[in-house]
């Protein structure tokens, strides 16, 4: 079964809405080149929205240097991602999606930093926008 996202568009919406790398990472599933992406090392404070439909999917205060190439994060907001099983390329990885549009971000792994969650979610920066902190 399909989930039913709260934002649906079609192919030509999103098109209109997105850039074109955003529109094939969010919408198509793919990646950018690691250690390319804006918020790889931008660490400024903050929340991160899904760049397709602006839902909230992270606090600055869980991301987190990893060295891997992409954004990392140790924990999402409370229901703000789907995890989805990525059998592709070979290998078994866990997708992760955001909750409001079903937009691509990235993927999920369990060798993040073990003094908190153990998580490192791997995030795509085409996939994110970024809100500073009021001050």
């Amino acid at each position: 079964m399909t989930k039913k996202y709260n934002i649906n568009k079609s192919e030509a919406e999103w098109k209109e809405l997105l850039s074109p790398e955003e529109y094939t990472i969010l919408i198509k599933k793919g990646t950018e080149y690691p250690h390319t992406g804006a918020y790889n090392m931008h660490f400024d404070n903050g929340e991160y929205h899904c760049k397709a439909c602006n839902a909230k999917l992270f606090e600055s205060d869980h991301k987190f240097k990893s060295s891997c190439g992409w954004p990392s994060f140790d924990k999402a907001i409370d229901g703000a991602i789907d995890y989805i099983k990525d059998t592709s390329h070979g290998m078994t990885r866990v997708e992760t999606v955001c909750a409001n549009c079903g937009g691509h971000l990235g993927h999920v792994f369990n060798d993040g930093p073990m003094e908190t969650t153990g998580h490192r979610y791997c995030i795509n920066s085409a996939s994110i926008g970024f809100e500073p902190e009021a001050k």
